[in-house]
């Protein structure tokens, strides 16, 4: 069951740390200056990615990250599941479904990305203020790596275990389509977790068009004054 005010609390306290402005911020060297603002560039823009997604709805109304309607069903009943996947009300509820269980995931995986935020090092840095518009989600999906599968796919689990007799729409697709709920999750968990870097990776690329609207001053000073890192 959805509570988005939980959701929020959780977001909002894993942030309150690292987008602290320390003393003596302002004077600090070059490179601690570029590595501070890439990391909180990287806080912002996950932040306001995950505080959509994590919303009732959030992936269903995102189009950048919504789930689309598994497919897969054994060879049998192929045509049966094309059948009941053209009915709306299975359509809804199945769709519905997956993108909760998106969305419990994406709550699931927020302190290991805040974590793996916190550990960018300055060598890293440059390469990423230099970067693409979508240069430090692309580290921080690489530094990441399978971790955010394992860590999202629990939650997706317990979401679609209501297939597997837990609602209505479970025994009509468990046994009339022999549809894989281990593997449905499986291939749900990978595209929550390719939703969450796009849509960090559109926060970030907004950010990079208009430095300003990050609202912190050093991540404007950083990506602003990019061309003079040479």
């Amino acid at each position: 069951m959805y509570e988005p005010s939980r959701r929020s609390l959780l977001i909002g306290a894993a942030l309150i740390a690292p987008l602290v402005v320390l003393p003596g911020c302002a004077t600090i060297g070059p490179q601690g200056s570029v590595t501070e603002g890439l990391r909180r560039l990287l806080e912002i823009s996950s932040q306001r990615a995950l505080t959509r997604l994590v919303n009732e709805n959030g992936y269903l109304n995102d189009i950048d990250a919504r789930i689309a309607l598994p497919t897969g069903a054994g060879d049998r009943s192929a045509a049966v599941l094309g059948a009941l996947l053209k009915s709306a009300p299975v359509q809804r509820e199945l769709s519905r479904l997956v993108n909760r269980a998106a969305s419990e995931a994406a709550d699931r995986a927020a302190p290991l990305v805040y974590n793996s935020i916190r550990s960018l090092t300055f060598s890293d840095a440059i390469g990423i203020v230099r970067g693409g518009p979508t240069a430090a989600t692309s580290y921080l999906e690489r530094s990441i790596g399978d971790s955010i599968i394992e860590a999202m796919l629990p939650e997706v689990g317990d979401v679609l275990h209501q297939l597997d007799g837990g609602s209505i729409l479970g025994p009509v697709l468990g046994a009339a389509t022999g549809i894989d709920i281990p593997a449905m999750q499986r291939t749900v968990t990978s595209q929550a977790a390719q939703g969450l870097w796009r849509a960090i990776g559109r926060e970030e690329a907004s950010i990079r068009a208009a430095p300003s609207s990050a609202g912190d001053p050093l991540v404007e000073q950083v990506l602003s004054g990019a061309r003079l890192l040479g």
